[in-house]
């Protein structure tokens, strides 16, 4: 009789290959390309004479480089040299070696950790790799998923393999019900400030608990996206019922008896009663509050009634000189509330809150209200389908009349990789994943916060209270 095992437990065990020197070689069931990390990737294959083992087993978008304007010229209207280059090598290359690609303009294309899911690429139980950081979002789906390099892309096509030490076992419990108007990135951002951006190091992490089992799948995807900012190598939520209703009748899932056939496996994946996990940590859903971030990592943030911390106050001479230095990057003043700091620009997008639920939660916040006249406003669809589905809904009437662009799909400026910046100085309320230094722009400052908390900062000028929000809202 085997022991009881996690979720991580039995997905690394049914695709272990080989093992070798502390390493196992796992099979990959999907491996999601995009233009950036794979050029030199198919560059060395074509080298050295090899070419991909399953291309079926592959999906490729466009979105880091692509500009949110102007799309149906496809690459060769992108003008940055490097850009259009990358762009055009990578649909050269998924041609060359018959990989599906969703290319720039294509209705299905758009962000890979959005699309990957909408188009059911992304199941329960399998292994899924990519060359980007967040590829933790497909693990809403019971499925492990982390990032990868460029030759680790390159061993994957040639192989359909990637070698990997195994992880240790972390679950967060979220157990009772979250606050009105906090929604999955601000629970994501209170384990931040809890446990810090190396906390779950060398771990996966389950979430488990009755406030994981409320979210939505799209709140899943957020919480599941920001498990890297945790220092972990991927995060998982067991496959339910939640699940297995967004997934129902999407392009790529199981049809017919294979449908029951998967259904039938997807259920015996949760965690067995009585598995052991490495380390716990349970926390309650009813001390979570609206977040932002004040500081130049995902773990500097408060609660939006909160002031900006003193670095004076800290012990550690290593923390204090990384908070003063934050502080000074920020333009931030220690004792100051949070809420009530101008700012100059709003961006809603990113692989972590870009989908449909987040753009209804801004709409809904915005109806009715103007963009206040000192600030510039955006939002990014994180696909087409995204894009096609709010435009039937009219959320982008909405948007448009509250004074927002409305642009097409694509990473935009979460990463500053693309015509969408930050200008030396900017201050902008953003619900992308990262707010280091110069990431959307030199010199620019990045606030993270929720969709609805970035809809109502762009209403009133400034970071602010969560008070003008609705009762309605997702990830």
């Amino acid at each position: 009789m085997t022991s009881p095992r996690t979720l991580y437990d039995k997905i690394w065990d049914a695709h272990a290959v080989a093992e070798d020197d502390g390493e196992t070689l796992l099979y990959v069931d999907l491996h999601l390309l995009h233009e950036v990390t794979s050029p030199q990737a198919f560059a060395a294959l074509e080298e050295a004479g090899r070419g991909v083992r399953r291309p079926e087993r592959a999906l490729a978008l466009s979105d880091h480089n692509v500009p949110t304007e102007g799309q149906a010229a496809g690459p060769a209207g992108v003008a940055d040299v490097e850009a259009r280059a990358q762009l055009e090598a990578l649909v050269n290359n998924t041609a060359r070696h018959g990989i599906e690609n969703f290319a720039m303009g294509d209705p299905r294309g758009g962000i890979v950790h959005v699309v990957g899911p909408e188009q059911g690429r992304s199941q329960p139980g399998m292994t899924i790799v990519c060359g980007d950081s967040h590829t933790s979002t497909h693990g809403a789906f019971g499925a492990l998923a982390f990032g990868i390099g460029t030759s680790e892309v390159e061993h994957v096509l040639a192989t359909q393999t990637i070698r990997q030490r195994r992880s240790r076992n972390m679950r967060i419990t979220v157990d009772g019900v979250l606050r009105p108007h906090v929604q999955a990135k601000d629970l994501a951002l209170h384990l931040l400030a809890a446990i810090g951006v190396d906390g779950a190091t060398g771990h996966v992490i389950e979430y488990a608990g009755s406030a994981i089992e409320a979210l939505s799948m799209e709140a899943r995807m957020t919480l599941c996206n920001l498990s890297i900012e945790m220092g972990a190598r991927a995060g998982l939520i067991a496959p339910d019922d939640t699940t297995f209703a967004y997934l129902a009748d999407r392009p790529a899932v199981p049809k017919g008896d294979a449908w029951t056939a998967a259904l039938a496996r997807w259920r015996a994946l949760p965690t067995d009663a009585g598995a052991v996990f490495d380390r716990e940590l349970r926390i309650d859903a009813d001390a979570v509050a609206p977040m932002v971030s004040w500081g130049t990592n995902p773990s500097q943030v408060i609660a939006i009634d909160g002031a900006v911390p003193d670095p004076a106050a800290l012990a550690d001479p290593d923390a204090r000189a990384v908070a003063e230095r934050a502080l000074a990057y920020m333009g931030l003043t220690p004792g100051r509330p949070i809420a009530g700091t101008p700012i100059d620009r709003v961006f809603i997008g990113s692989c972590t809150n870009s989908r449909i639920e987040d753009l209804r939660a801004v709409a809904a916040v915005v109806e009715g209200h103007r963009v206040a006249d000192d600030v510039r406003a955006m939002v990014v669809p994180g696909s087409g389908l995204v894009k096609r589905q709010a435009e039937a809904e009219g959320i982008d009437r909405i948007l448009r009349a509250a004074g927002f662009d409305w642009r097409e799909p694509g990473c935009s400026m979460c990463v500053g990789m693309n015509a969408d910046r930050l200008l030396p100085g900017e201050r902008c309320a953003a619900t992308s994943n990262r707010n280091f230094e110069n990431r959307q722009g030199r010199g620019g400052r990045t606030h993270l916060m929720s969709p609805a908390l970035a809809a109502a900062s762009a209403i009133a000028g400034c970071i602010a209270d969560p008070t003008i929000l609705t009762d309605e809202g997702s990830g």
